[in-house]
């Protein structure tokens, strides 16, 4: 029987590359994408092309419905979790603290630190050998954010990250006896569309000079760090970080 992977966000950037990793190394897969159909199910189609088994559903994470109903497919599918990956989450346009307004941080809070809560909620439900589950593996995608704080860029952003952390080891320390483990890793300037999002297409240009490696990183770099702490092979680790950052 093939282990069983849900990574949310998985239309693109991290959460694709993720997914492609994974699928190579023999997970059945459920990815859940908020509003990217049709870049989520050629990636469906991608995977199921190269011989692997991928599913995509709807779903926004700060959705408590949303998320139940995301779970419930996952059930009819598959019957089983064996690794979650809390990848979904969004920033919003650089500005100053003092130029933001509380619905701003509502929407990234909701998104980045509600729905990651509620995902993992739902898959202690099922992994929790204290439930009838074998055990598991949650991976939260932080931020070097929440250790460099954004500052006249993202402070909302990296105050939700810096609440991922902090879950991130509660947790990982909560469910230690379920025979869960809850790790964590923190990309630092990657190579995706979220830097668009922000306002600034060309930041990691801007900003690559502050990294010890002096580039950006890619995707499946952060891929690589993802899919290990979902492994077996880290499994004495538990409430751990890996900076993928470059040395910044």
């Amino acid at each position: 029987m093939n282990r069983v992977m849900l990574i949310t966000g998985a239309s693109r950037g991290i959460g694709a590359a993720t997914a492609r990793l994974a699928a190579r190394q023999g997970y059945d897969l459920l990815l859940s994408y908020r509003q990217q159909a049709a870049t989520a199910e050629a990636l469906v189609a991608e995977i199921v092309a190269a011989g692997g088994n991928a599913h995509a559903v709807q779903a926004d994470v700060d959705s408590e419905a949303d998320v139940l109903r995301l779970f419930a497919e996952l059930d009819a599918r598959y019957g089983r979790l064996d690794a979650l990956v809390n990848n979904a989450g969004m920033l919003e346009r650089q500005m100053r603290l003092e130029q933001m307004d509380v619905a701003r941080w509502q929407r990234v809070l909701n998104t980045n630190v509600i729905g990651t809560f509620l995902c993992c909620r739902e898959a202690i439900g099922r992994m929790s050998s204290r439930r009838g589950g074998h055990g598991g593996a949650i991976v939260n995608v932080s931020s070097m954010a929440a250790r460099l704080g954004s500052p006249g860029e993202y402070i909302d952003y990296a105050a939700a990250k810096g609440a991922v952390d902090s879950l991130t080891l509660g947790l990982a320390r909560e469910v230690a006896g379920d025979g869960i483990r809850v790790n964590a890793i923190r990309p630092g300037l990657i190579d995706t569309d979220i830097h668009a999002a922000g306002g600034e297409p060309g930041r990691i240009e801007r900003l690559k000079g502050s990294v010890p490696l002096q580039r950006g990183g890619t995707p499946d770099e952060v891929a690589e760090a993802i899919l290990w702490l979902a492994s077996e092979q880290s499994s004495y680790c538990t409430g751990t970080f890996i900076d993928v950052s470059g040395g910044r």
